[in-house]
């Protein structure tokens, strides 16, 4: 097994407590998304009804990682080096996701996939090929009946905005200084909430599919946690020794 400080040779350890949280997050999205299958998909009914805020704090803590694993990288490290970098980390499990998914979908029997009887080989090949590069997909391509980004690989919408952020932080946020950073992160927030107050399901679930209210609601859930991340590291100076990178 490959210890991922080691992937490159400048590469810092993670936080241990950041790997505990990354856990936990990981587990109430199991749990929600769990339920919510049991629940006919009415997220509202399930018992931990807000569990899908979890991917949010996952947005969160990249943003805090980008800016503590990155800031004093810049200048020794190309862009082109940042997303080789990104890609490595991420795009192999994108892959095996959807590859996993495929296969899942073409053994699926069951009333939850209604799209699966009418789906030929030769279009759940072109879909997954098509995941591979996580382009997301039109609702005209849905085979599932959810008009997901990746009806294959549905969670893969938040791995979209992910990339969408790291493009951002290379290209732009990077050069922010922590003045302007604190203006965006409070405009981010606004926006957040007058998409929580103005929603019509009371709450900010959703932004998987390429359309225009779920993109509006995928940029309001990655841009404030992610600019709040980077703003958090920036303001705390760290420790050495200990669980630090």
């Amino acid at each position: 097994m490959i210890n991922p400080s080691s992937a490159f040779s400048d590469s810092k350890r993670h936080l241990k407590v950041l790997d505990a949280l990354r856990g936990v997050a990981a587990l109430t999205v199991v749990l929600f998304h769990t339920q919510e299958i049991y629940s006919g998909g009415d997220h509202v009914k399930t018992l931990v009804n807000h569990g899908y805020l979890a991917v949010d704090f996952f947005f969160m803590m990249s943003g805090y990682v980008m800016a503590h694993a990155y800031d004093d990288r810049w200048g020794k490290m190309s862009v082109k080096d940042f997303f080789k970098r990104r890609i490595i980390r991420l795009h192999p499990l994108v892959i095996l996701g959807m590859t996993i998914g495929a296969v899942r979908f073409y053994f699926a029997e069951a009333d939850y996939f209604p799209g699966r009887s009418d789906t030929f080989i030769w279009q759940l090949l072109l879909i997954m090929l098509i995941g591979y590069t996580l382009i997301p997909l039109p609702p005209s391509m849905n085979i599932r009946g959810w008009y997901e980004m990746y009806p294959l690989n549905g969670p893969a919408w938040s791995l979209f905005f992910e990339y969408i952020a790291n493009i951002l932080h290379a290209l732009f946020l990077r050069r922010l200084s922590k003045t302007i950073l604190s203006i965006l992160v409070l405009i981010a927030a606004a926006a957040l909430v007058h998409l929580a107050v103005t929603s019509s399901a009371g709450d900010i679930h959703g932004g998987w599919s390429i359309v225009p209210g779920e993109l509006r609601i995928g940029f309001a859930r990655l841009m404030f946690p992610y600019l709040a991340g980077m703003l958090l590291r920036r303001s705390v100076q760290l420790k050495s020794g200990g669980n630090t990178f």
